[in-house]
């Protein structure tokens, strides 16, 4: 009783602000329920790449056609101006208060019941891109992932980056491929384990489908990739 009083004067005295509109709002995330739902689900969207479709197909003409090393991508939204701009600033200005409002966005996002897997996996950063950052963000979701599922387990060590990559941003497909062959090596057994990567945006999936491929060769039976938001493609390659 005492604490819910301590908890009432403080909410009272320091309300919490919306990381997007500024305005307070209810509860400890800072995210007010006009701003949540401006950001745009992905609910209708390839069960395998979770790219957002046009129609009720289940799978999308690019993984029919070329399959990826991932099995499943679970990416509950579309990468829209407001949740981009609540990445940036988590990515890259170094707020890291906004890890549990992005995880409660991914939970509350799942067009079903948790998946059952044996180990979490964040994406790992090359050593210096991490020292320059501060940081790893796909870690930080993963951890705060494991405070709200904690039968759930992780492994930090598992997946390496094997050399510096350069920034993908402003590459096409073609290019970020190249850009991650062989970026990844596994430092452990994973035979037959299910895993889920945790990374904060899926766009064109290379980083993804390498590291997938990595743990695929060193024994994973399953890889499900478990990111906040897929970026859609041009309008010329949704399913029509």
């Amino acid at each position: 009783m005492v604490n819910s009083a301590i908890q009432a004067l403080g909410g009272a005295l320091f309300p919490t602000r919306c990381c997007l509109c500024q305005w307070s709002c209810a509860g400890t995330l800072p995210l007010c329920d006009d701003c949540r739902a401006e950001l745009v689900s992905n609910q209708q969207c390839c069960q395998q790449c979770a790219v957002p479709l046009a129609t009720g197909a289940a799978v999308c003409g690019n993984c029919l056609s070329q399959p990826p090393h991932y099995d499943r991508v679970i990416a509950p939204w579309l990468y829209g101006e407001y949740l981009a701009y609540i990445i940036g600033r988590w990515k890259f200005h170094g707020d890291r208060a906004l890890t549990p409002l992005l995880a409660n966005l991914w939970h509350c996002g799942l067009p079903s019941s948790l998946p059952t897997v044996d180990l979490l996996v964040p994406v790992p950063l090359h050593w210096r891109r991490q020292w320059h950052r501060g940081y790893n963000q796909a870690d930080l979701l993963a951890t705060q992932l494991l405070n709200m599922y904690p039968w759930l387990m992780a492994n930090r060590q598992l997946l390496r980056r094997r050399h510096a990559t350069k920034a993908q941003a402003g590459m096409d497909a073609q290019q970020r491929s190249s850009n991650l062959s062989g970026a990844f090596t596994v430092s452990g057994g994973c035979d037959n384990l299910r895993v889920a990567l945790i990374d904060d945006v899926l766009t064109t999936g290379a980083t993804a489908g390498a590291a997938a491929g990595a743990l695929k060769q060193a024994g994973a039976a399953r890889v499900e990739i478990w990111c906040l938001a897929r970026t859609p493609p041009p309008e010329k390659y949704y399913l029509e």
